[in-house]
């Protein structure tokens, strides 16, 4: 019998693929910040971590700079880079096939709140979920770990071992090891299997079919 009551779903990367929306938005920003514009290929270290963590490593940027350029980058996103973007093949069948499984389904994502209900919700599929959770525009709550502890703490009748992270970067999985649960590394997003491995996650998902496979075919499965 699967141990898992609630599965908790990163966004970029896990669900979907937002690639372009979210490199062209960070390509907007960093010419309104003057700064050189590379090719989208280059910036897809954006994708999965917290904006401030990407500007800053990514462009040297202190804090303000920081904070502007996640407003330039918001002014475009909001307008259509969330909306360049697109559903991992065989997501839906997932998400259903879940449902009638009866597990807890959970969005747990670095972006703000605000953007993740928006993007579920232009997607249709929103309603598989009983919680979206992301983090503040403010900045607060960015931290995979605390997103995955609030979560924790709206379920307090179930146990560490009854949760599972889904997750493509190892913020997710980093998340997952400092709060106690189990995590399952996706291949098909953006991090490397060596990223990935370095973590330590419970089981390995080549495909959405293998996250399938270790949630319901054989949860003792680990595609390594």
């Amino acid at each position: 019998m699967n141990p898992y009551k609630v599965v908790l779903f990163d966004l970029d990367g896990t669900l979907s693929d937002p690639k372009a929306g979210i490199t062209k938005s960070v390509q907007y920003a960093l010419e309104k910040m003057n700064k050189a514009v590379p090719d989208e290929e280059k910036l897809e270290s954006f994708i999965g971590p917290p904006l401030h963590v990407s500007f800053s490593e990514y462009c040297g940027f202190d804090e303000w700079h920081t904070q502007t350029a996640i407003n330039y980058y918001r002014e475009r996103f909001k307008r259509a880079g969330m909306y360049e973007n697109e559903l991992y093949e065989g997501i839906p069948h997932l998400l259903h096939t879940l449902n009638n499984q009866r597990f807890k389904l959970v969005v747990a994502t670095s972006k703000p709140t605000v953007f993740a209900e928006k993007i579920l919700k232009y997607f249709a599929i929103d309603h598989y979920f009983e919680l979206i959770v992301g983090s503040q525009l403010d900045g607060s709550r960015s931290s995979k770990a605390e997103i995955i502890q609030f979560i924790l703490d709206c379920f307090p009748d179930c146990e560490l071992d009854e949760f599972v992270m889904i997750g493509d970067r190892e913020h997710d999985l980093i998340g997952a090891n400092q709060i106690g649960i189990d995590s399952i590394a996706v291949t098909y997003g953006y991090g490397s299997f060596d990223e990935l491995m370095a973590c330590h996650p419970t089981y390995l998902a080549e495909s959405v079919a293998g996250v399938k496979n270790v949630l319901i075919v054989d949860p003792s499965k680990q595609e390594y």
